[in-house]
């Protein structure tokens, strides 16, 4: 990463210029003339006036992505083609990578270390991977009858519409974009509103890159106009969407209304994260317990927000964390020794404090932060707070905050805190610290979750899905299993 002073991070920020247009067919389009602010989370200043769209220029995009798909090269080409192409655009992103780390940690706030070394790096893999994959799935031939032939081939599904959030903007985007491309499909790609700039560029790097005109579309504007009418267009083949699970609904009566869409749905968590007496290092499992929560400001489906730990050993861990939380660096996202940035906005944040005054009214006992902090700068820097003495019926232990806000509840044994696990109506995720081989393969399999990690949190690679459970969703995001989404099995049978 560059090594850069504030002002010099600020004067890059000014040569972006990403305001008032969309990515429609290869080019910027002005769309029709509404903007709205975008502003950082890090002081209050508005990044940029981004352009609104609506209806308009949804249909425009789509209509792109569907000339593009019926009638232009990218479904044909070889798919040894189509994986260069993504290479090219996995190339560009690494080549702007200190840029585009300062857009992201502008607009949603992220220490800019996290941007460069978490964000960008996940997003110039994810391109490389599924360039790499595009030529390697092979069709089938099912062994039949001596007088016929079968074949089963893969597909691609058409024009998908990705919808996106801004915690990790250019990380999920390009999970949604990057498998969905390879399979051969064209997208429209709407990003959060809040963080609508990294998506901007890399519409623009897709074209640089030589994908031709119409392959990825992005469409800037909020979910109720923009994000509905990618869901109900008629002409989008499948839909993939990251957020919240309330809107995660809307997109199923968006697509029953419209053309029955297949919907790929990841959405919230409630994460657990079970620590045994026996764990194999107490002070790691703590350690790795506060990162989990604190890491991304919390801002995190995975985050393992419900820390389940046995009651000998509850208050030594406890204390890690609130250590922890007391030593971490919360302050200006462009300051490359900032630990924890701020929360996307004043919106969010208002939520994540009226969570912490119903954790306090209802009776969890505080046990640090709670409050905002660095408010002279004009950003949204919240704290890192843990409470303990936490009842599984409060709000604290049963809604997914998306912030830096721990709940520490206690067991006395295995079936307790599995049942105290599998508690909630998420599943996305989990955590279990043992020594005891058997344990963890038991437990594992009884968790109702997605991915569940033993002895770590948050570690994997590409090789691997991910996606969850109950009203988590359905689907899975990365690895080859990502391609099922956007491609159709076909069978052909040929009688000799």
């Amino acid at each position: 990463m560059l090594e850069l002073t504030h002002d010099e991070w600020l004067s890059r920020a000014k040569e972006l210029d990403l305001s008032g247009f969309h990515h429609i067919d290869g080019a910027d389009e002005p769309g029709g003339g509404a903007t709205y602010a975008a502003v950082s989370p890090r002081d209050g200043q508005v990044l940029a006036q981004v352009a609104d769209g609506g209806v308009a220029e949804v249909d425009a995009a789509v209509a792109a992505a569907r000339r593009a798909f019926d009638a232009g090269p990218w479904p044909r080409l070889a798919p040894v083609d189509r994986g260069r192409a993504l290479l090219r655009l996995a190339d560009l992103l690494e080549e702007r990578r200190d840029s585009l780390a300062l857009t992201v940690s502008l607009e949603m706030g992220k220490p800019i270390t996290d941007a460069y070394d978490i964000e960008l790096r996940a997003a110039v893999n994810t391109f490389r991977f599924y360039g790499q994959l595009a030529d390697k799935l092979t069709d089938e031939s099912p062994r039949t009858a001596p007088d016929a032939l079968a074949l089963v081939t893969r597909e691609p599904a058409g024009v998908v519409g990705a919808v996106v959030p801004w915690n990790f903007p250019l990380t999920i985007a390009s999970w949604k974009v990057a498998p969905a491309l390879a399979a051969g499909c064209t997208v429209v790609l709407k990003p959060s509103e809040n963080s609508p700039l990294s998506a901007l560029r890399l519409g623009r790097l897709a074209t640089e890159a030589g994908l031709p005109p119409g392959v990825l579309n992005v469409v800037t504007g909020d979910g109720p106009t923009a994000g509905r009418a990618i869901g109900l267009h008629p002409d989008v083949d499948v839909l993939a969407f990251t957020g919240s699970t309330a809107v995660g609904r809307h997109f199923l009566h968006y697509a029953a209304d419209s053309n029955l869409k297949r919907v790929w749905l990841e959405l919230g968590g409630k994460s657990p994260n079970i620590i045994l007496p026996d764990a194999p290092d107490l002070e790691k499992a703590a350690a790795t317990a506060a990162w989990g929560i604190f890491f991304n400001q919390g801002e995190m489906c995975t985050a393992p927000s419900r820390l389940l730990v046995h009651t000998s050993v509850a208050e030594r861990v406890t204390e890690a964390i609130v250590r922890r939380a007391g030593e971490l660096r919360v302050g200006d996202p462009l300051d490359p020794a900032t630990e924890m940035g701020a929360l996307v906005g004043e919106a969010h944040l208002g939520r994540v404090l009226d969570h912490i005054g119903a954790g306090t009214s209802e009776g969890a006992r505080l046990r640090t932060g709670g409050t905002r902090t660095l408010s002279d700068t004009g950003g949204s820097f919240l704290r890192p707070t843990v409470f303990d003495e936490v009842d599984p019926g409060m709000r604290l232990a049963r809604e997914e905050i998306f912030g830096p806000v721990l709940s520490v509840l206690t067991f006395d044994d295995l079936d307790e805190a599995v049942a105290l696990a599998n508690a909630t109506e998420y599943g996305l995720a989990a955590g279990l610290w043992t020594s005891d081989l058997s344990t963890a393969h038991q437990v594992s399999r009884a968790l109702k979750a997605g991915t569940v990690w033993v002895n770590c949190y948050e570690e994997g690679d590409l090789t691997v899905p991910f996606g969850g459970m109950k009203q988590s969703g359905n689907g899975r995001d990365k690895s080859a299993h990502a391609l099922e989404k956007y491609t159709e099995l076909k069978t052909t049978w040929i009688q000799l």
